[in-house]
């Protein structure tokens, strides 16, 4: 774990925002490239991360915040909600990111699903340098394990320096994984949407699975036997499953009636 990066002067850059700034770049720049083969300008790209960014580190937060009020945030001033650097939850952002982004392009009259399609993998992409940050920092840690690859933070960390799994490490691989399945099937997709439901569907597994293996959540913030990212992973699967059901429906009956000609009753 080394938190601090590089110091000048006074300014210290941790390797957090450093990791999380190079997953942002990186997935900007993938799907820049990749919408092109959808006909999106690379304008139209920039313009809708800017507000994905936005609405990406606003739901973050706030799901953070509302998920550990009661231990962090209600014995202190508002303020606090904002002091700190860390305390991001990534399904809060990846709600508020989508919600940014469809009423962003909406309101733009762009084609949401195009975007949604070309920038998917790139989340994933991002997604896997961000939990190296975290890895980095410590956070979002393991629970104890005595394997082979097990890893060690140093004795003032939340786990006391036992060998814990490293998830942040498993979550980073597998969305790397899943950011090169992505963008092959970006290639050969069959209808707009297609690619981001097909990330919903699959990264949720991949949430629910590197949870089981977390020890940062105090017992009471579980719901029998599920975390919250496992109880949030449901919902996401399920939007997953409703958005390509939907999507595909409607590839379908464009296919079948590509004048749009009123069918009879």
């Amino acid at each position: 774990m080394h938190e601090i990066a590089f110091k000048i002067g006074s300014l210290t850059v941790h390797w957090y925002g450093i990791l999380v700034a190079a997953g942002f770049m990186a997935g900007y720049w993938t799907a820049m490239r990749r919408g092109l083969r959808d006909g999106l300008s690379p304008d139209n790209v920039a313009d809708v991360v800017f507000w994905l960014l936005l609405g990406g580190i606003g739901g973050a937060r706030a799901l953070f915040v509302v998920t550990y009020w009661r231990e962090e945030f209600a014995d202190q001033p508002l303020s606090h909600i904002f002091a700190t650097r860390t305390g991001f939850v990534f399904y809060g952002g990846l709600m508020g990111a989508t919600l940014c982004g469809i009423l962003f392009a909406r309101w733009k009259r762009l084609p949401v699903w195009k975007l949604a399609d070309a920038l998917a993998p790139s989340v994933a992409l991002g997604h896997a340098l961000g939990r190296l940050g975290c890895f980095m920092t410590g956070c979002c840690h393991g629970r104890a394990c005595d394997l082979p690859w097990a890893v060690h933070f140093p004795a003032e960390h939340a786990t006391r320096g036992a060998g814990v799994h490293p998830t942040q490490l498993y979550e980073a691989g597998l969305n790397l994984g899943l950011y090169a399945a992505l963008a092959w099937l970006y290639r050969r997709k069959k209808f707009d949407g297609q690619i981001f439901a097909i990330y919903l569907m699959a990264y949720a597994p991949v949430r629910a699975l590197v949870e089981h293996f977390r020890g940062d959540y105090q017992p009471e913030k579980y719901t029998g036997a599920l975390s919250p990212g496992q109880l949030v992973s449901i919902g996401i699967f399920a939007a997953g499953v409703t958005l390509f059901v939907w999507r595909r429906s409607k590839c379908d009956r464009t296919k079948s009636n590509p004048a749009n000609v009123p069918t009879p009753a």
